[in-house]
C-alpha cells in the first residue's frame, strides 16, 4: 500500500490552520452515503447529515481517536470560532469503525453560514484506553492541537478533509 501524500492537507491549510505536518501510517476510508472522501473534495451539508461510514486499517490491539472539526466558522474570511468541533470517538479498535469507539461528542453534520468551510478528520493512535473524557463544555473555540496535547495522543496517523457549503434554497413558485 502506498504511503497517503500529505501534499493536499498542506495545500488546504489543513497541516498549519488545525495539526502540524505527520506522515500518514493509518488508512481511513470516509464515506457519506455512496460518495468517497477525498482530500479537497465537496460535501453537499444534505448528505452529511448522518455520522459518515468510517473504516480504518491498522491491528485490532490499537486503539484511536477520531475528531471532526471545522476551522473556518462562522466563515473562512474571519474564523472567530475556529475550531468548531463536530464529533469525537475515542477507544476505536484498529481495523475497525468509530461505531465501535466511545462517542464523547455526538456527530452533528455541516452547517456552514457562508462560504467553503474545511470539515477535517483527524485520527490519532492512543497509547492505550482512555477512560475517561470530559466533553468539551462548548462547540466552539476548540483546539485540535491543545485536546491532542491533553490526551497525550502526538501528531495524527491519519487525516482526510472535504469542503462544504450552503446550499441553495429551494425556490417557491
Amino acid at each position: 500500500m502506498m504511503a497517503a501524500s500529505v501534499d493536499p492537507l498542506v495545500v488546504g491549510r489543513v497541516i498549519g490552520d488545525v495539526v502540524d505536518m505527520f506522515i500518514p501510517s493509518v488508512g481511513m476510508s470516509v464515506y457519506f452515503g455512496p460518495k468517497h472522501v477525498t482530500n479537497g473534495c465537496d460535501i453537499k451539508p444534505s448528505i452529511a447529515i448522518n455520522p459518515p461510514r468510517v473504516t480504518l486499517t491498522g491491528n485490532i490491539d490499537n486503539l484511536y481517536t477520531l475528531v471532526m472539526t471545522d476551522p473556518d466558522a462562522p466563515s473562512p474570511s474571519e474564523p472567530s470560532m475556529r475550531e468548531l468541533i463536530h464529533w469525537i470517538v475515542v477507544d476505536i479498535p484498529g481495523g475497525t469503525n468509530p461505531k465501535r469507539g466511545k462517542e464523547i461528542l455526538p456527530y452533528i453534520g455541516p452547517k456552514p453560514p457562508v462560504g467553503i468551510h474545511r470539515f477535517i478528520l483527524v485520527l490519532f493512535k492512543q497509547k492505550g484506553p482512555m477512560g475517561l473524557v470530559e466533553q468539551p463544555t462548548s462547540r466552539v473555540s476548540f483546539n485540535t492541537r491543545y485536546f491532542a496535547s491533553q490526551l497525550d495522543l502526538g501528531l495524527p496517523v491519519a487525516t482526510v478533509y472535504f469542503n462544504s457549503q450552503k446550499e441553495p434554497q429551494a425556490k417557491r413558485r
